[in-house]
């Protein structure tokens, strides 16, 4: 039933691999089995519980190496280690400021719908757009060619104005996020606060939801937040990272302590777990190694890299760190 194909890596270790019928990918929990062709090669610590990235016909399949624990003596004579797959942190690509190079000169290009495209083709997971109030990047017109146009999850973030929550009603995009909005803010500064929750936020909620949208709400890192956001019946939480990025040392092992015990609770309410804001090449590891990570959103680092070498390649960089931890 399975065909075994052998390979070697450049360690020169030898891979023996199991295919269905030598084309496709068994599903469920993958078992490979890898050992070592040097007996006498000593194995760091860290071995133990390794994490890789299988590469199979352009897509990425993250797994976790481990041994044997209940056959140990059978692992340190014969190297033997057990492969299986982990789930994948998604990558929510946010395209706003592509529209913001637009809005510079209030021309037509570049469309960040063309941009949207391209970044699917890196692997994007759902394109993220901000419609705020002041039209600042992101147009009405994007908001109704992405709905038609685009093939991964559709994610709408908006403040609780009366006027854009009919406008995502219209769309009705696979997930609204709820964020705060101030007109004078270059971004967005800090997450919703939900203990100041009024009607507004309630009525924004329920319509949205009657449409049959996901709602997620936009927070900061605070457990009585996140029971709040439970309390208000949404079906997902994003957590801002903004404090996180723009610290250093201490402070942001500080802050990412804070992220994993939002996060924590987050999971035992039975919320789906997003995180977004800041969030760079250099600093996202730690974010999207948080146990029950389903979602990041990022946009101004991958719009940025991709200046230098095009959207695609800089979503599929981004993808690669997600999952190959």
């Amino acid at each position: 039933m399975f065909g075994t194909r052998k390979s070697r890596d450049l360690s020169g270790v030898e891979l023996q691999q199991p295919w269905r019928n030598r084309q496709t990918f068994p599903s469920g929990l993958a078992q490979l089995s890898r050992r070592l062709r040097h007996p006498r090669r000593r194995l760091a610590p860290q071995a133990f519980a390794t994490e890789r990235c299988l590469h199979l016909r352009g897509e990425s399949f993250p797994f976790l190496i481990w041994p044997n624990w209940a056959n140990i003596k059978d692992y340190f004579n014969s190297r033997t280690l057990t492969v299986g797959l982990l789930p994948m942190v998604e990558l929510g690509v946010n395209i706003d400021h592509v529209a913001t190079v637009r809005q510079a000169r209030k021309t037509v290009e570049p469309d960040p719908v063309a941009a949207a495209v391209l970044a699917e083709l890196g692997g994007a997971d759902s394109i993220t757009v901000h419609l705020r109030e002041d039209r600042r990047h992101i147009l009405d017109r994007d908001i109704r060619v992405l709905a038609e146009t685009i093939r991964s999850r559709f994610n709408f973030e908006l403040c609780c104005s009366p006027e854009i929550v009919q406008i995502a009603c219209g769309v009705r995009p696979d997930q609204a996020t709820l964020v705060p909005e101030k007109r004078e803010e270059i971004t967005t500064e800090g997450g919703l606060d939900l203990r100041s929750a009024g009607k507004e936020l309630r009525n924004a909620i329920a319509a949205l939801s009657d449409q049959g949208i996901q709602v997620s709400l936009f927070i900061d890192p605070d457990q009585e937040q996140v029971r709040l956001a439970k309390e208000l019946g949404v079906q997902a939480v994003e957590l801002h990272t903004g404090q996180y990025a723009e610290t250093r040392g201490q402070e942001q092992i500080e802050q990412l302590e804070r992220l994993k015990r939002a996060s924590e609770l987050v999971l035992e309410l039975g919320l789906k777990l997003h995180a977004g804001h800041g969030l760079t090449y250099q600093n996202v590891r730690p974010v999207a190694s948080i146990p029950g990570m389903h979602e990041l959103n990022i946009g101004h680092s991958i719009v940025s890299r991709s200046i230098l070498v095009g959207i695609e390649k800089a979503v599929r960089e981004m993808k690669y760190l997600l999952n190959t931890l």
